[in-house]
């Protein structure tokens, strides 16, 4: 059956040569675009297509080395006496008096520090009212106060840095 069909449309020979075509236009034109946008896309998320055309330089220069750290004597900073009632589960009240001194990275710091104290007293007040009596026993009880304390001062004073906190006076009544 190689002769043109009585209808006059094509042989079974050309069917399958159409399917083909299109299978290769697929695979020969469509997949590589797809390909080259794809890692178009996966070069700009990640970033390295910034570093290709140079615009990581720009950047470099926005974020220029932050200043060196304080060398000089420690600069301290006392804190008003803290009084709380501490979590007991009854009707017995327990007080904690707490006085506190915050060690900062730079002397320049105590200024913004006053500005921010509000929120730090905030801060170390919500925590300590939910403290109860066998959370404070022993040294490993004053170690976890003091790292708590000095977590929630830096997230209350962020993008100053406070070195240390230092208990001066802890009692529990």
């Amino acid at each position: 059956m190689t002769a043109l069909d009585t209808d006059g449309g094509t042989t079974e020979q050309e069917l399958p040569r159409k399917k083909f075509a299109g299978k290769k236009i697929v695979l020969f034109i469509v997949l590589p675009i797809l390909f080259v946008v794809g890692g178009g896309a996966a070069l700009f998320f990640t970033g390295i297509l910034d570093s290709l055309l140079g615009k990581h330089e720009e950047h470099a220069e926005e974020h220029a080395a932050p200043p060196p750290d304080y060398t000089g004597p420690p600069v301290f900073r006392d804190l008003p006496d803290i009084l709380v009632n501490l979590n007991t589960g009854d009707r017995r009240s327990t007080l904690l008096k707490l006085g506190i001194t915050l060690e900062l990275s730079r002397p320049e710091d105590q200024a913004q520090l006053d500005t921010l104290m509000p929120r730090i007293n905030d801060s170390f007040q919500v925590y300590l009212r939910e403290l109860r009596v066998e959370d404070l026993r022993g040294s490993a009880g004053l170690h976890r106060l003091r790292e708590e304390l000095l977590m929630r001062v830096n997230m209350a004073a962020a993008p100053l840095k406070v070195k240390d906190v230092l208990i001066k006076e802890f009692l529990v009544q």
